[in-house]
């Protein structure tokens, strides 16, 4: 589909999106998350891509959801911008994505980057979970995920006042998993997906699956049922017989080549 509020560009790998409404420092719209859906999908079909990169262009991140066209098209009974979609189970479900917050993260705009894999902000960058602000509450699975990584009272001070903070505390608190340089923060983003893709790709399939259904699973006889079973099928991949033929011949894995066998 041709996109009309994102950017996308492939390099060494890494799809790096870009959310592209700068004049409105990248404000939410349901076209927005569409395209970027369908962007992330289809790297998820892609062999040459590894890993994704989530970031925005201008000086936002993504200031929340743009006003007029979702707050007032649901007030005037628009039900096609009220379509659910399943974004966390798309970010759970796809290949490693980091996110590289460069400017404020307001509202939608932080909640969609608690299910991605990590979260590097920029120095400076403001973080805001403010549904309460404008009379609404949490969404995309921010009500579980943000208690999961600050804890439960620090969560219900972020979301109960709309607060916003800096990286440097969001880092300092868990919200957020690096504070860089802004200089530094694509160089960041880029070389840690790298580092996340670079490994076998059915196996980081099954390993974020294991860490989604299995985080909030009190039944250890059931993780460890859910890990045998993804361990079966993970000994039945090209990608893991290359890394024991590698081993046993004394060279470097080449997980691509495996993939495309």
């Amino acid at each position: 589909m041709p996109y009309e509020t994102i950017l996308t560009n492939v390099v060494d790998g890494v799809l790096t999106v870009t959310m592209n409404r700068p004049e409105k420092l990248n404000a939410w719209t349901p076209r927005m998350g569409i395209e970027m859906a369908d962007a992330i999908s289809a790297a998820n079909d892609d062999n040459h891509v590894i890993a994704i990169v989530v970031t925005g262009a201008g000086r936002g991140f993504c200031a929340g959801a743009d006003m007029s066209e979702v707050f007032q098209a649901q007030l005037d009974g628009d039900e096609e911008d009220r379509t659910p979609m399943d974004w966390v189970g798309l970010m759970r479900s796809c290949k490693p994505i980091v996110a590289a917050v460069n400017g404020p993260a307001i509202g939608v705009g932080l909640s969609q980057v608690m299910s991605m894999d990590h979260i590097i902000g920029a120095a400076g960058a403001k973080f805001s979970l403010r549904f309460v602000k404008v009379g609404v509450v949490p969404e995309l699975g921010s009500s579980n995920l943000v208690p999961m990584r600050v804890g439960f009272g620090k969560a219900s001070e972020l979301m109960l006042t709309g607060k916003t903070i800096l990286a440097e505390e969001a880092a300092e608190i868990g919200l957020i998993d690096q504070c860089v340089p802004a200089e530094q923060l694509l160089d960041a983003a880029h070389e840690m997906a790298r580092a996340m893709g670079d490994n076998p790709q059915a196996s980081l399939r099954f390993t974020k699956q294991l860490l989604t259904e299995n985080m909030s699973n009190a039944s250890l006889r059931d993780v460890q049922r859910l890990e045998l079973q993804l361990l079966n099928q993970a000994y039945e991949t090209p990608e893991h017989k290359e890394a024991i033929a590698a081993f046993l011949e004394k060279r470097e894995p080449n997980f691509k080549a495996a993939r495309e066998r």
